[in-house]
Parts: structure tokens; sequence; C-alpha cells
């Protein structure tokens, strides 16, 4: 009985670690090196994405996960849905944008990333 206490306490404090304790790594800045964003295991590598205002974004997708939510990469602001080849680089070109967080996640969005538009 006491051991599944402790796990229950565990699993208690996992969930509040992940959903209001966790914070995401530091973005990426996309203008300093051509970005290739790696998905595999379920995650987005890197998830957090910095560019600038007004300027157009080209990001390299690198699909490793043969899962089939991974296959499509939707950009909802821009209206872009993008199929990604497995083990081979997808370019996607993303439009000049305004300050702002613009998501991009699979079509579950159990795959999400966040492109953090800032002013130069």
């Amino acid at each position: 009985m006491m051991i599944i206490n402790l796990i229950g306490l565990v699993l208690i404090a996992l969930i509040v670690w992940w959903f209001w304790l966790y914070k995401p790594a530091k973005a990426v800045d996309a203008s300093a090196d051509n970005i290739t964003v790696v998905v595999n295991n379920g995650i987005y590598q890197p998830s957090r994405i910095k560019v600038f205002e007004g300027k157009k974004t080209t990001l390299q997708f690198l699909r490793k996960d043969g899962s089939p939510c991974a296959a499509t990469v939707l950009f909802p602001a821009f209206e872009i849905s993008e199929e990604l080849p497995l083990n081979a680089n997808k370019t996607i070109e993303l439009p000049s944008m305004l300050t702002g967080e613009y998501l991009f996640h699979c079509p579950m969005k159990m795959y999400t990333g966040t492109l953090i538009v800032e002013k130069e």
C-alpha cells in the first residue's frame, strides 16, 4: 500500500512539473545559422526558433520518426501544410512575419514548436 502511495505522489509531482514548472529550452536564433528542425521521438528539435520581424525565413525539416503524425507539419497562421519525407530534408519557406509567437505542429498537435518573431 505504501509503495502505491509513493508512486502516486511521484506521478503527481511529475504532472505538476510538466504542466506548471517546466520551462522550455531557450529559443534558437534562425538568422545566425541554417536551422534544421529534427523530427524524432515525438518532438521537434529545436522546438523554439527565434526569427526577426519582416524577414522571410527558411527552415529545413529532417524527419527521422516513422510515425504517421510526424509526416506533416502545419503552420496554421500562414495556412502552410507540408509533407515531411522520412530521412530526407524538406525546405519550408515562411513569409515575413509580424512580432509575436506562431505555433507549428503535426495534425494531432502531438509534435509542437513555436516561432518567436522579434524586432531586430
